[in-house]
């Protein structure tokens, strides 16, 4: 029990705080949802911090796919111990009278600070002050108990602005609760002038993106199509392509633009732009990227996930321009026998300066037939800046996760990739999984996707008028590694009958069918129904074809989502 000494401020702050770590993980997933304070978190949810514990300990995970309208950044696996917050529960009243109180109970509206007081407080040993706004925090007790661990220290000393600008789903309401219990006072008039005008957002030199995007999320951004677009054009336009972004767009001049080449025991490389585009063939693949998470809004309807409610259009068709990577790391004497794995960084980083990063096996890399390319047009142009400008890797049939974008260091590995987003996030798992039971460390990496189909016309919901003949249906289909699509079947009556599609696109060699294709069917509409279930399912060059439903192969993270794409229209007499 806390010391009878302790002032009312002090035990209110500190119990409210207390019973929110003891009232079990329901209530703790409903506090922390927005990954409170400084954490950089993952590209995934609307709903909270991906947590999990076991026995006495909440562990929890920070996500890596970080959101700014509530979704998940995963940074991985960090597991913090907060058995140590009850340790603290006995506060004498000789550090009452000496108001040496933890951060939280010091609520003096009227003391004021300096800029300069307030960076001198920026370790556990001086106390952690933190300014959000005009008001000062000490939030060296809350430290422990943040969903991000000590990632929160990134603000120590200085102002909450720039990470909430960057993070935010921190803007929360019941984030704000929990930071006013660690108010401390306020900063000086003349240092509160200089906060509002030093206030940052990294997101400002964002570019422009369509408006008929549906956004799932704003910072980052990420956002879908209207679905009916995919099946209008082969090749998906550059400026309604799906964006996936887990962190700001990077602002990269072009004229001094470098991409590193390292890896033990060979010869590094510095290229810029002009050598790559110079020193190296060009080629031409026509590919399409498909996000883990597309279809993820369907797991959701059985079960909340972790991640962005990505519908059916995180996929998008285009025709790739650059240098093939295998000729790139040829020319500085790697060999595969040699090596097992080529990891990729981005010049997109937090605030840490963590780049976002990935790997792919060696063989993959430096297959000629893998057509895996250091991309710098998209559809004829130049990238776009949203997808990777000035180089991104293009990894054809292989989840979108690995095709890094502004790709500014290659190293060639005996081992995968260490990045967040290798090892903790873009994984399935089974059904009986959740955040209490996960190990990341037991599942690999996701590379090729499985077969894929969606109806993209007519839409969910929609009315047809029972006085029409016939009804027209199309969609999209791919199949990951290189897979062709071989047949789409297509049911008007929820799966008791079949019709085949017909398939369009470009003719593709044998295990280098890298694009989609796209189906219509034009049928009779049946006679008599008032509404249609509606149901596509794919079938890939090695007869691999789609599950019929969802639960099956739900799982915690929402990826993989491939089950029978159903919709329902009714007819109207």
């Amino acid at each position: 029990m806390l010391s009878l000494g302790c002032t009312r401020p002090f035990m209110t702050g500190l119990q409210k705080t207390l019973r929110c770590l003891t009232q079990g993980s329901n209530s703790f997933q409903k506090i922390f949802a927005g990954r409170v304070l400084a954490c950089p978190q993952s590209t995934d949810s609307k709903t909270g911090n991906e947590h999990w514990h076991t026995g006495k300990r909440w562990h929890f995970t920070v996500a890596g796919l970080l959101t700014g309208t509530g979704g998940v950044l995963i940074w991985g696996l960090h597991k913090n111990q907060v058995e140590r917050a009850k340790t603290k529960d006995t506060i004498s009243t000789e550090q009452v009278d000496n108001h040496e109180m933890p951060s939280g109970n010091r609520q003096s509206g009227s003391q004021t600070y300096t800029r300069a007081e307030v960076i001198q407080h920026k370790t556990l040993a001086d106390r952690v002050w933190v300014t959000y706004l005009n008001d000062v925090y000490d939030i060296t007790d809350f430290i422990e108990l943040h969903p991000g661990g000590e990632r929160i220290m990134l603000a120590a000393g200085g102002a909450l602005e720039p990470f909430w600008a960057m993070y935010a789903v921190h803007k929360q309401e019941h984030v704000l609760d929990i930071l006013k219990g660690y108010k401390i006072g306020e900063l000086c008039s003349e240092d509160k002038r200089e906060a509002n005008l030093n206030a940052s957002d990294p997101y400002i030199k964002e570019p422009q993106r369509h408006p008929a995007f549906r956004v799932n999320s704003s910072k980052p951004f990420n956002a879908e199509p209207p679905a009916d677009i995919l099946a209008a054009n082969y090749l998906t336009p550059n400026d309604l392509f799906f964006k996936r972004n887990h962190l700001p767009v990077p602002d990269i001049n072009p004229l001094t633009y470098r991409l590193q080449i390292e890896g033990e025991g060979i010869k590094s490389l510095s290229l810029s732009l002009e050598e790559i585009h110079s020193k190296f063939p060009k080629h031409t693949v026509i590919a399409t990227l498909q996000c883990a998470g597309n279809r993820r809004s369907e797991m959701n309807k059985i079960k909340q996930v972790k991640g962005l409610d990505w519908g059916i259009a995180a996929i998008g068709n285009a025709s790739w321009s650059g240098a093939k990577l295998c000729d790139v790391l040829t020319s500085v004497g790697v060999k595969e026998e040699e090596w097992e794995h080529v990891h990729f960084e981005g010049l997109d980083k937090d605030l840490s300066g963590t780049p976002y990063a990935a790997s792919i096996p060696i063989h993959k890399a430096m297959d000629k037939h893998g057509d895996v390319l250091l991309a710098y047009e998209m559809n004829g142009e130049d990238l776009p800046k949203d997808h990777g400008f000035p180089v991104r890797v293009i990894v054809p049939g292989i989840v979108g996760a690995r095709n890094v974008k502004w790709v500014g260091r290659i190293l060639v590995s005996k081992e995968e990739s260490t990045s967040h987003w290798q090892q903790n996030d873009y994984k399935g798992f089974s059904p009986s999984v959740d955040w209490d039971t996960v190990d990341f460390r037991t599942a690999p990496a996701i590379q090729d996707l499985p077969v894929q189909s969606a109806i993209t016309e007519p839409h969910n919901g929609s009315n047809i008028s029972a006085t029409c003949e016939e009804i027209t249906v199309k969609g999209y289909a791919w199949s990951g590694g290189g897979r062709e699509i071989i047949r789409v079947d297509v049911s008007l009556d929820g799966g008791k009958s079949w019709q085949v599609a017909s398939l369009t696109g470009q003719q593709q060699k044998a295990d280098r069918a890298w694009a989609w294709k796209l189906w219509t069917l034009t049928a009779p509409l049946p006679i008599g129904q008032e509404q249609l279930e509606i149901v596509c399912k794919a079938v890939d060059s090695s007869y691999n074809v789609q599950p019929d439903t969802v639960a099956p192969i739900w799982n915690l993270r929402g990826v993989l989502s491939n089950a029978w794409h159903r919709i329902y229209i009714s007819v109207q007499k």
